[in-house]
């Protein structure tokens, strides 16, 4: 298959899904208008705040992205580019656009409330706080999967983490400019992207070198002071530059992609179980979800549409474009991810270890994760494909290339880790809400932004401490995988119950991305944790526990769907 053939189909399936599907959910089921949003009416100059769109795309995208779709695609390779683009495309198209945009828009309709919440609304009250603690581990999980990502990024790159300290700079001048001295959007919108450039080539200029765990405190304090800081000085000016980072980059490697005419030499497929997680053969269903998040599908996603995105809405009609939009856009990203790696990747390797994988099936599948860790792992074998292919096609610096390539992981992960921490504050908030009238002192002190950004932010980062993040990964891909068919059965019962509209849509893929995940949690549970024993037990033990917590909890959630709705809860559409 030419390499040229996967970037136009993929580019070409998106866009026709956004002006079809993409309206009809807009215009048949949402029923969207111009009427006052959250972020107009409920202004409070922290969390809600009504933000340009594209700027408010920057935010969501760059907060949903992290470096999921460039590492699952990347690592899932290993069973064959079709089963992982199959994965990629399917699961865009039935569940991850449709779930981004109607956890989006729900929130949206209930000033602005998380997804837990409108699921004790139009579920059952006890849904929705359940679901808050499974939320709050799911977070947990998000800080330490990618804190660890970033943490080796960051050690193998030290250009990256100097250019994202001058990107964070570029981002609070680029807040001033947009908000305080009210310049043209368009004028700053230059400013922004020529530091942005400025920052990149500083980065290689200036690098920072440091160890694994000293990134670690500082990742411990930066995104505790970036999730409680008011969004318009640091969120969303830092995040409207990330997307720019994305779309300049996603344009140039389609481009080069495109007229580069390669054939892709990675295998089609390889075999059915893949020696991925824990160097067991790791089947490719149920596990698939594990492997390839973000890329394909999220939870994640959920929770920053209805967490922070939807405080930022200025306009309804503008939630097609930021939520169903996003999605797409990350999984073109992947496909992105795909095509270079499968072109490119093959030819970076040095002679011994490219032998080494032979022509195909097992043999490839039980060397590949091997040949990656030699490229720089995930993140590297793609930055390192993706220099390569601009540098050969269009003559682009290939270092440059490199560290931009690099610099997308790195901008997203750190933009997802405050994110993260500032939708765990969230969550811890309405998890404490039973002891509001009780301790109110208590309440008050552990639900202050500053301390209730310390809890997970501790917690996540102790658990990446060791750096293992192939151990955590897999957990946080079922985890956060599970959240998206628990958020898609909430928003069905939403389309159903509220907006009485069909839900078909919604509950085929919901279910069968229940089944799956829960399956997939369970192999990870019995093959993978034991295995992790060994090598530290202490992580082992934490992840195990969670994931029998999250288990539990997931079963109980399915149950309150299937259950008959409490008669009070039977409420007209609208906030209480």
């Amino acid at each position: 298959m030419n390499v040229s053939v996967v970037i136009v189909v993929g580019l070409a399936l998106y866009v026709f899904l956004y002006w079809v599907y993409g309206r009809f959910l807009q215009r048949g089921v949402v029923e969207a208008t111009d009427k006052p949003t959250p972020a107009v009416r409920l202004y409070d100059g922290v969390d809600f705040v009504p933000a340009n769109k594209y700027v408010l795309f920057g935010h969501h995208f760059a907060s949903i992205a992290g470096a999921a779709p460039i590492v699952g695609p990347a690592i899932a390779l290993a069973w064959g580019w079709v089963p992982a683009l199959l994965w990629v495309w399917l699961g865009n198209i039935f569940i991850g656009a449709v779930h981004d945009y109607l956890s989006l828009m729900s929130s949206v309709r209930y000033d602005g409330h998380s997804v837990q919440w409108v699921a004790g609304r139009v579920i059952k009250r006890r849904t929705g706080y359940i679901f808050a603690w499974f939320i709050f581990f799911v977070l947990i999980l998000v800080v330490a999967a990618f804190g660890a990502v970033l943490g080796k990024i960051f050690v193998k790159i030290p250009a990256v983490p100097s250019a994202y300290i001058f990107k964070i700079i570029a981002g609070l001048i680029l807040g001033v400019l947009l908000y305080r001295v009210k310049l043209d959007f368009r004028l700053s919108t230059i400013i922004g992207i020529a530091m942005l450039i400025a920052a990149i080539i500083l980065g290689e200029k200036l690098p920072v070198k440091a160890t694994y765990n000293t990134w670690m405190v500082v990742f411990f304090f930066y995104i505790i002071i970036a999730a409680a800081l008011p969004v318009q000085v640091l969120l969303q000016p830092r995040d409207y530059l990330n997307a720019w980072l994305l779309v300049g980059g996603l344009v140039l490697g389609g481009v080069a992609v495109v007229l580069s005419f390669r054939p892709i030499t990675i295998p089609m497929a390889t075999t059915f179980s893949a020696p991925l997680i824990a160097g067991k053969p790791t089947p490719f269903w149920p596990v698939i979800p594990l492997i390839i998040a973000c890329g394909s599908l999220s939870g994640f996603h959920a929770l920053v549409a209805s967490g922070t995105s939807s405080k930022q809405l200025s306009r309804e009609i503008d939630g097609l474009f930021v939520g169903y939009g996003s999605m797409l856009t990350e999984g073109f990203l992947s496909t992105l991810v795909v095509a270079c790696i499968g072109a490119y990747g093959m030819g970076l390797m040095k002679p011994e270890i490219l032998k080494s994988l032979g022509t195909g099936g097992a043999q490839f599948a039980n060397h590949y994760m091997g040949a990656v860790k030699s490229l720089g792992g995930p993140v590297g074998i793609f930055a390192k494909a993706y220099g390569a292919v601009t540098s050969t096609v269009l003559g682009m610096p290939k270092v440059f290339m490199v560290i931009l390539a690099s610099m997308w992981v790195a901008s997203f992960a750190m933009t997802t880790l405050d994110t993260t921490n500032r939708l765990a504050r969230y969550t811890f908030a309405e998890i404490l809400e039973p002891v509001r009238e009780t301790v109110p002192a208590f309440y008050s002190f552990m639900t202050n932004r500053w301390v209730a950004s310390a809890v997970p932010a501790a917690i996540g980062i102790g658990l990446a401490w060791s750096g293992a993040w192939t151990v955590i990964w897999p957990a946080f891909g079922g985890a956060n995988q599970m959240l998206a068919s628990i958020a898609l059965m909430t928003v069905a019962a939403w389309v159903i119950r509220v907006q009485k509209r069909p839900g078909w849509m919604v509950l085929g893929p919901a279910f069968f991305l229940w089944i799956t995940v829960t399956l997939a949690l369970v192999w990870y549970l019995i093959v993978a944790v034991p295995t992790f024993m060994a090598k530290n037990p202490v992580q082992a033990y934490v992840l195990g526990i969670m994931v029998v917590i999250m288990l539990l909890l997931n079963l109980i959630l399915i149950y309150d769907f299937f259950t008959p709705k409490a008669p009070e809860l039977l409420e007209a559409h609208g906030v209480e």
